[in-house]
């Protein structure tokens, strides 16, 4: 009798039958889990390479922001109090921006580390098939 996900009751099949199986079984498991690692590789690439991009362009606002402290420390000796005011504003808020950035960077790259490898699931497979195997 076929169940509705198209498996059907292996309780009354001879070992032999079984055995003859596991080939196919093996062969399932192996193409899934090759399925899963490129799937892994190809988030993990992409959040690090998301990551690395934010980090750039922090990297290039932050090549923008040194001028403008050199500006405010220009004006700020050579006139009145608005010039090199003005001047330390836009350098503080393109510093809060290159903050923003290296967080979403951050972020991005810690998002990547805590997803399970493919290495990983592998052992953990391992590890089942040994703790069925030791009880037996």
């Amino acid at each position: 009798m076929a169940s509705p996900r198209g498996m059907r009751d292996r309780a009354d099949d001879s070992l032999l039958t079984l055995v003859g199986d596991v080939p196919e079984l093996v062969r399932n498991l192996v193409i899934a889990e090759v399925d899963q690692a490129k799937s892994w590789l190809a988030k993990t690439a992409k959040d690090y390479g998301i990551g690395a991009g934010w980090l750039v362009v922090a990297l290039a606002v932050l090549f923008w922001t040194i001028p403008v402290f050199g500006t405010a420390a220009i004006a700020g000796l050579a006139t009145v109090w608005p010039v090199w005011l003005s001047a330390l504003v836009i350098g503080a808020g393109l510093l809060v921006v290159v903050a923003i950035l290296v967080l979403l960077g951050i972020a991005r790259f810690k998002r990547a580390s805590r997803r399970q490898s493919p290495i990983g699931a592998v052992k953990e497979d391992f590890d089942i098939v040994r703790e069925v195997r030791d009880e037996f």
